[in-house]
């Protein structure tokens, strides 16, 4: 089994999902205010099917909601992620116009 984790990484304003340590997919946002705008996400090819992007936008939105801030799903990956799970984000979402 392998060893799975979401990781915010700051400096390069992207989560990313790690598998035994290494880098597997992220998704990039950009600050604004407490708005985390989610711009791109994307998970290496090698590593498809393993539920990866999923792992990923659960860490990266959970973290974004525990610590007070609004998701702002630009990422069409992300936006779908969170109208298929209404009831855990929508409160704590801002569309983009």
């Amino acid at each position: 089994m392998s060893d799975i984790s979401v990781v915010q990484n700051e400096n390069a304003n992207r989560y990313e999902v790690r598998v035994d340590g290494k880098v597997a997919g992220f998704t990039e946002y950009v600050v604004e205010g407490d708005d985390y705008v989610f711009v791109h996400t994307e998970v290496d090819d090698a590593y498809a099917g393993q539920g990866l992007a999923t792992r990923l936008a659960t860490g990266a939105l959970d973290d974004v909601v525990a610590n007070g801030r609004t998701i702002v799903p630009v990422c069409p990956f992300i936006a779908k992620f969170v109208l298929r799970h209404k009831d855990t984000y929508e409160p704590h979402v801002k569309w983009p116009r």
